[in-house]
């Protein structure tokens, strides 16, 4: 991309990676090549985890993933595992460590990126998040994982010991919740609404948030491609 991903932006699988430097190939990635991590949510219909999003979007509850299909003949009947066969952490297990070295004020809060599937192939970076709680609970009779992240304006450069790359900041009310961006992206048909480019999209506020705009309402958001994006941004005074 030639762009820096800000929050709100909409970008293909392969765009994705490109942009963190690493092939997402599973959805919790802890500390990607040492540095921030990464998580891939979906609240969709038929979406393989019980993620959602509550208070507009500025907290997500993640669920944590299940045993691999070489492990289990149905992933989906057996606990989640903290732990893999040969006693190293899994997944779920290093983003529940972060989650209990900050409830019991070891460390700070892990920083994460939040990237959400809109439809196949098709994502929208959320923002950068805190992992601020992580607990165990009953689920169709087995154990998983839960995660409490909560919508940050920290940004990367206070981590610059782990990552040097630079992550957008995002004020708390001006997200953009998940039922507003998938009522948009099929209403305006995947497309910029004034061109109909399907390239470089974004979730634009109509009334600008610093104007009063709300982002929580489906008649204030569109989607706007790069260019006519800017171009609005340059007659807004």
């Amino acid at each position: 991309m030639k762009h820096k991903i800000k929050p709100s932006d909409i970008i293909s699988y392969t765009e994705m990676c490109s942009m963190e430097g690493y092939s997402l190939q599973r959805g919790m990635n802890f500390r990607v090549r040492g540095g921030v991590s990464v998580i891939l949510m979906s609240v969709r219909k038929g979406a393989p985890y019980a993620d959602k999003t509550e208070e507009n979007g500025q907290i997500l509850i993640y669920e944590g993933h299940d045993v691999p299909k070489n492990e289990a003949e149905s992933p989906k009947t057996v606990d989640q595992t903290q732990y893999t066969s040969s006693g190293k952490l899994t997944q779920n297990g290093k983003f529940y460590e972060a989650a209990m070295g900050y409830k019991n004020e070891n460390q700070e809060a892990e920083i994460v990126k939040v990237y959400e599937k809109i439809k196949d192939g098709i994502w929208v970076f959320n923002g950068v998040f805190e992992l601020i709680d992580a607990w165990k609970e009953k689920s169709n009779n087995r154990k998983v994982f839960k995660f409490k992240l909560q919508i940050t304006n920290k940004t990367s450069k206070q981590k610059e010991s782990r990552n040097s790359k630079t992550i957008s900041d995002l004020p708390h009310n001006r997200m953009i919740p998940t039922d507003v961006k998938l009522t948009v992206w099929k209403r305006d048909k995947g497309c910029c609404v004034q061109c109909g480019s399907k390239d470089n999209l974004h979730f634009d506020h109509i009334l600008p948030f610093s104007k009063g705009g709300t982002s929580i309402k489906v008649e204030n958001i569109q989607l706007l491609c790069a260019r006519h994006n800017l171009a609005k941004r340059d007659k807004i005074q």
